[in-house]
């Protein structure tokens, strides 16, 4: 159960997806709205069916939206970083999403009276101890980690239960709502639904890292290929052609996680204090 004081301000971060939503019906149903209010990182590489999820979501939840950026996408902070996001490191979400929300929590909450409520459910509680542990000296809560315990099809359920609509890329199958279905720590599974069903989409991504790769003249990709000895750099367009010869999903290929605020490091954090 979630403790409730009236003299804590919520921050929900919310990034459009489904945990998060429930996160913050949870959050309203314990805390209330008047001391509530969504935090939502805009990387400016979202499904447009992503924000208009979040618009619904707000109105029905009755809660304040508070939209934070950076001005850049990821690709951008890729260029300026000199280093492509993948499995391993995620400059776009350390900038856009952690460092980000840190500024605006230094700037704007006591961490005193001030309660972060994240979207993490209960299949993911191993990731709550160095999530608490990175967001310190807020207090962090996890309110769809705890009873009632619901599922990914649970979740859906309930938002349509409350009237909303959900953002597109659940419809489409995809496993998560975070940068149109092409975040670079989603795993290859992930790039081969995107190539089947938002092949437009797969092919601008595939342009930014090859003109990526020039400008850097580096070997370095999103991907790596996992058939090689140790695993090489695999690029998004040998990965195409690859899953034209064979579309058909293969065992070592897996969705892994889209963790920008779940899996923060401490020190890119601390950066920010």
């Amino acid at each position: 159960m979630l403790a409730t004081n009236n003299n804590l301000k919520n921050i929900v971060f919310f990034s459009g997806g489904i945990c998060s939503y429930i996160a913050a019906k949870r959050v309203i149903a314990t805390e209330g709205t008047a001391n509530t209010v969504l935090l939502f990182c805009d990387t400016h590489a979202e499904d447009e069916d992503c924000y208009r999820f979040i618009h619904d979501a707000r109105k029905s939840l009755a809660l304040p939206l508070i939209t934070i950026d950076d001005g850049r996408t990821p690709w951008q902070v890729f260029h300026d970083e000199r280093l492509i996001g993948n499995s391993r490191v995620d400059p776009c979400s350390k900038i856009l999403k952690r460092r980000l929300a840190r500024r605006w929590l230094n700037d704007n909450c006591n961490p005193a009276v001030t309660v972060l409520y994240l979207g993490l459910s209960w299949y993911e509680k191993h990731r709550i101890g160095k999530n608490r542990t990175a967001w310190a000296p807020w207090i962090t809560a996890y309110p769809a980690a705890v009873r009632p315990l619901l599922d990914h099809c649970d979740m859906l359920a309930e938002v349509e239960a409350d009237g909303l609509t959900p953002p597109k890329l659940y419809r489409l199958g995809f496993e998560h709502n975070n940068c149109g279905g092409a975040c670079v720590k989603g795993g290859r599974a992930q790039w081969r639904h995107l190539l089947a069903k938002l092949p437009e989409r797969y092919a601008q991504h595939e342009e930014a890292e090859h003109q990526l790769r020039i400008y850097l003249q580096k070997n370095v990709t999103i991907l790596r290929d996992t058939t090689a000895n140790g695993g090489r750099p695999l690029t998004l367009e040998s990965f195409r052609h690859r899953c034209e010869v064979d579309p058909t999903p293969k065992p070592d290929e897996d969705w892994q996680s889209c963790p920008c605020f779940t899996d923060p490091d401490e020190k890119d954090l601390a950066e920010t204090t």
